[in-house]
């Protein structure tokens, strides 16, 4: 026996490996013969795969989410810092979707093409558990592919298919996309032909990672989503170049490390409980509660990288003017213009003058032809909160229509529901109080004080 045939035999009895008949080759899974196999080692591909998941060495898992995150950093420049690793952490929980009741969506959204939505998603189909990249995937066809599942959704150019230009009519993809959140939804659907007609559930639970232009994702969808804005790469913001047979050979080990840390803590995530940092419950929590209980099982630093990261995310959904809703915006400028003026009670005419002069703002030209925010408007807007103009006495004796921050009608109470916590609120702010809503009751508006305090919020 040669030298090299007894190094083989010795590697050959160091792994396990059958023996092979002189001539001849087995395979190190199951012991048969290699036949035509490509592999020196295995028979098949189903082989090769069983041998390596009883082999593999489990890495720690705050070591392998830093793996993936310095990956995924290596071809986007991202608007935060918190991206990445919340990018890792939501990749690693599509490798344990079954064990979670709940699945956040995934949005990259960008105002440009050519913001790297799309190279997300490139990346992303290497790391998460049996990736789908579509682009104009039917909706029954998803219907399909879930039902056969497991599979991870990563639509691409999604604003094309929700686009009210394009029609936007596609209330199934929709429906499909909401009730997929959950693990427990199902969808019914008549199939079968008319002589044999009969109502089917589909199952339709599947994490989904979807990517368009802004504007146009259903405010159904992007409430119980996680959104990256991405942003189009300065000069000076370099990224690796990407090329897809490199990253895909790359990626491999990075993958097959993600899905056996996994699979070690299952149980453990399933069942964690985890703290969410202050101020993030309801939607929210449920949102991030697969993320952070990953995270804390990692260890390390995941735990506080984490909570950070659902920190900013959900501040940042708060205030986002799009995924939030123009009556989301109203509420907040409003309540920036209260605390800015530090009164509890303003005039409509006031009101609006300061809404229409805001930088940036909807107000002053809400139809891209200079239809400006009027009463009629404003106050259409705010009724759905139980918000109503009142009588506000003016410096004169002058009594015109105004809103006001607390009591019945009031904007404090909307606030407190559907706005995230201010440091500072109309409420708490010095008070200057410019009238009195209920003249009839106050004859003195010097001698009424502001309430100091806020509201306590009101749990939804």
């Amino acid at each position: 026996m040669t030298t090299v045939d007894s190094t083989v035999s010795a590697i050959d009895a160091a792994i396990g490996a059958p023996v092979a008949a002189e001539g001849g080759g087995a395979c190190c899974q199951c012991g048969r013969a290699l036949d035509a196999s490509p592999s020196d080692d295995f028979c098949s591909e189903n082989c090769q795969n069983v041998w390596r998941a009883a082999h593999a060495t489990t890495v720690p898992g705050f070591e392998v989410l830093d793996r993936v995150r310095d990956f995924v950093l290596r071809f986007n420049a991202f608007p935060s810092a918190h991206c990445a690793p919340m990018l890792a952490l939501w990749y690693a929980h599509t490798h344990a979707v079954d064990h979670f009741y709940v699945t956040p969506r995934l949005i990259l959204s960008s105002v440009e093409p050519g913001s790297g939505k799309t190279r997300v998603l490139e990346v992303a189909q290497h790391l998460v558990r049996a990736p789908e990249m579509t682009i104009s995937a039917t909706t029954a066809a998803l219907f399909r592919m879930v039902n056969d599942g497991p599979i991870t959704i990563l639509f691409d150019e999604v604003d094309t298919i929700f686009n009210p230009k394009n029609g936007g009519n596609n209330e199934d993809l929709r429906g499909l996309l909401n009730a997929g959140y959950k693990r427990s939804a199902t969808i019914a659907r008549c199939v079968g032909d008319a002589r044999a007609m009969k109502v089917q559930r589909f199952p339709v639970y599947a994490p989904a990672a979807l990517a368009g232009i802004a504007g146009n994702m259903p405010d159904t969808i992007t409430t119980r989503a996680i959104t990256i804005h991405m942003r189009r790469r300065r000069a000076d913001e370099e990224v690796e170049e990407f090329w897809e047979e490199d990253v895909e050979v790359e990626a491999v080990p990075l993958r097959e490390q993600l899905a056996a840390w996994i699979g070690t803590v299952t149980d453990k995530v399933s069942r964690g409980r985890p703290d969410m940092p202050e101020g993030v419950r309801d939607r929210a929590a449920e949102i991030w509660r697969p993320l952070i209980a990953i995270a804390d099982a990692a260890g390390d630093h995941w735990p506080d990288t984490a909570r950070a990261a659902c920190s900013h995310f959900v501040a940042a959904a708060g205030v986002d003017r799009n995924g939030g809703g123009l009556r989301i915006r109203l509420l907040s400028d409003l309540r920036d213009l209260f605390t800015t003026r530090a009164v509890t009670e303003l005039p409509t005419a006031e009101i609006l003058t300061a809404l229409c002069e805001l930088d940036e703002a909807p107000w002053g030209d809400l139809d891209g032809h200079g239809k400006v925010l009027d009463s009629r408007r404003l106050a259409k807007e705010l009724e759905p909160y139980g918000i109503r103009s009142k009588n506000v006495r003016m410096p004169g004796g002058k009594v015109p229509k105004g809103y006001r921050v607390d009591g019945d009608g009031g904007l404090a109470d909307a606030w407190s529901r559907y706005l995230p916590a201010s440091a500072t609120s109309a409420t708490a702010a010095t008070p200057q109080v410019r009238g009195v809503a209920d003249t009839e009751a106050v004859a003195d508006a010097s001698a009424t004080p502001a309430p100091s305090d806020p509201p306590a919020p009101t749990e939804l």
